[in-house]
């Protein structure tokens, strides 16, 4: 199973970001999305982008570069 954004548009044509080569004919189930606006879409590519991030942000090498900026009570 393989999961592609697509649009559907008004008379029914299904448009997909490329094109996909099948070796035979498949059958295809379609969600239907509110209309998505520019926040959202950053929202969610920031969420994406979270588990890279935090790969490279959760390491001891990380924790000692910023720890300068650590809150210190005293």
């Amino acid at each position: 199973m393989k999961t592609v954004e697509a649009i559907l548009e008004t008379d029914g044509r299904l448009r997909l970001p490329k094109k996909f080569k099948l070796s035979r004919v498949r059958r295809v189930l379609v969600t239907f999305l509110d209309e998505a606006h520019e926040e959202d879409d950053a929202v969610a590519l920031s969420l994406l982008s979270e588990p890279a991030l935090a790969k490279e942000w959760d390491r001891p090498e990380e924790d000692e570069a910023w720890q300068h900026l650590q809150f210190d009570p005293s």
